[in-house]
């Protein structure tokens, strides 16, 4: 099988576009293609798609490329428009399609373009070696709007579209640094509205079903996906009182098993897990299931019960274990419908 290509981050496309703008500006010729220095050192050449002048500036756009990585930003046009600023500093703002910062906790402060650190830095490199010049710097993405909504970033409080990112330039397929990345974010951003009890869950079920079940405020529910090793492991450097997750049973029994990617490429199934404490707590088989939905739907309600509450049981467990018991943690086990059909722990700093 032939290796995966990698692609070009959201950063590297604003830092090309704005580097062929900036060489049209300040009198040089339009290009097919422009090359930037990275953050490691290295460079990349990237296509453009346009470069043209505008009155009172330049501008210039870059396809994004993710190369064989599922990037819902794939395709967008990154389009950045460049004007002389009178000083001597690069100065950025948002356009059509980029957000705006909100809340504490990222990187960039409130009211700022949702334009990350080191992209900054790269436009500025790229932009440096065209001109000493103060350049104003407009970042652009069409359609960035509908796009955003398929991101984190309504979560995180960037609002109006999507964040420029990138942290060396380059998308590498299927590599979880993104996604570790925005959970870092969103318990930063946690952190800093003085959220003390956060609740953790899988994805949208879960989410529902806390906010069905439970009294919770904006931003205190964290998806976690698949990375609970890591959303644990870096909740503990932040000064929460408690912890609650909300889930299904067949991504949470996994980590009773230790299997704390909870990715079913890279998990063993959860109906083994459940089954056999099925068998230690009610004495007796489960019965034949293909999921472990199937499994607690085919119970009594109060079998469904014991079993669910013994299962969170053990979840919490393992996430003590995982954490080193560093906060009080409650586990509240769902169906596909949101029913809770078991718990454990104090559930009351959510009640």
């Amino acid at each position: 099988m032939s290796a995966l290509r990698t692609g070009f981050t959201t950063g590297s496309c604003a830092a090309a576009a704005a580097k062929a703008a900036v060489r049209l500006l300040a009198g040089g010729a339009a290009a097919q293609r422009v090359d930037i220095p990275l953050p490691g050192g290295a460079r990349r050449e990237l296509p453009l798609v346009h470069s043209r002048l505008t009155e009172g500036g330049a501008e210039a756009s870059v396809r994004k490329d993710a190369g064989d990585d599922p990037d819902v930003t794939n395709g967008a046009l990154i389009r950045v428009s460049v004007a002389w600023n009178g000083g001597d500093d690069v100065e950025f703002s948002a356009g059509e399609g980029v957000g705006t910062v909100t809340r504490h906790g990222l990187a960039i402060p409130p009211g700022e373009p949702a334009i990350n650190p080191v992209p900054r830095q790269m436009i500025r490199e790229a932009i440096r070696e065209v001109t000493p010049r103060g350049v104003r710097v407009t970042i652009s993405v069409p359609g960035g709007g509908d796009i955003a909504r398929k991101t984190f970033n309504p979560r995180l409080g960037i609002v109006g579209g999507l964040s420029i990112l990138g942290t060396t330039g380059i998308v590498r397929p299927f590599s979880c640094s993104a996604i570790r990345e925005t959970l870092r974010c969103l318990l930063r951003v946690a952190d800093a509205a003085g959220i003390r009890a956060p609740v953790f869950v899988p994805g949208h079920i879960g989410q529902r079903a806390a906010r069905d079940h439970f009294s919770v405020a904006d931003g205190q529910i964290l998806e976690a996906g698949n990375e609970w090793g890591f959303i644990l492991d870096e909740a503990r450097r932040y000064p929460f009182s408690a912890l609650l997750i909300v889930g299904h049973p067949g991504k949470l029994a996994k980590l009773t098993a230790g299997d704390w990617d909870t990715h079913s490429g890279r998990s063993a199934s959860a109906l083994p897990v459940v089954a056999a404490l099925h068998a230690k707590v009610l004495d007796r088989p489960a019965a034949e299931a293909a999921t472990v939905e199937g499994l607690f739907a085919a119970m009594t309600a109060a079998d469904k019960e014991r079993l669910g509450c013994a299962l969170a049981s053990a979840v919490k467990a393992a996430i003590h274990k995982r954490t080193e018991s560093r906060y009080p943690v409650a586990v509240v086990l769902i169906d596909l419908g949101g029913r809770i059909i078991g718990a454990s722990g104090d559930l009351k700093p959510w009640q």
